[in-house]
């Protein structure tokens, strides 16, 4: 599996391209419509976009990818909150783009798509459906967990406790991750376990 990790820019999150078998490929948080453009330059159709949550800087280019017939999944108590009027009003009444959800996923579920499987874990707390997926060796976190931080929790459906409950499930995985974050560096669980200043193991 080949992951490229594709850096904002201006406003929007980190967005991740996995690829198993170089020609077809699966979207983590394509915070801008020009993801569908990396996809292309790569050779790679991308079939599946996965969303760790719904806030704006990570969903703003899910529309070209369904355009372009993705298909989008999310966790399953996310769906609803997406085109809310609570979500569009972090942004100050952005337009969310439109596209549908294909399928919800559930806490503990195993998808494979386009040859790669994801195991879905619940991480409710930045929002209340938000999902990390691991797929190998690697989390990928959204705004849950950061290098050295983690998610903020003052948006509506945020709670500071369900955020700390849902580290500590990620910290309670066997072994060691990579972690790609919604923002800022690639970490490792190990590295937050013992030196994340806000939640301990």
């Amino acid at each position: 599996m080949n992951i490229y990790k594709i850096l904002p820019v201006g406003f929007a999150a980190n967005s991740y391209i996995l690829t198993a078998d170089g020609k077809t490929c699966v979207v983590i948080d394509p915070g801008q419509p020009r993801i569908l453009e990396e996809c292309q330059k790569r050779g790679l159709t991308p079939q599946y976009t996965l969303l760790t949550h719904c806030h704006y800087d990570h969903i703003g280019g899910a529309g070209a990818l369904y355009d372009a017939g993705c298909k989008v999944l999310c966790g399953e108590d996310e769906s609803e909150y997406i085109f809310s009027e609570d979500n569009r009003a972090i942004f100050h009444g952005i337009t969310i783009p439109r596209f549908e959800i294909y399928k919800t996923l559930k806490d503990g579920e195993e998808v494979t798509l386009s040859g790669i499987t994801f195991k879905v874990i619940a991480t409710p707390g930045h929002t209340c459906g938000g999902v990390c997926y691991v797929a190998g060796d690697t989390i990928f976190s959204g705004d849950t967990l950061f290098c050295r931080s983690v998610g903020r929790t003052d948006f509506p459906t945020g709670s500071y406790p369900a955020l700390v409950q849902s580290i500590k499930k990620l910290y309670a995985l066997k072994g060691d991750y990579t972690v790609c974050p919604g923002h800022d560096e690639n970490t490792t669980l190990s590295a937050e376990r013992q030196f994340n200043p806000y939640v301990k193991q």
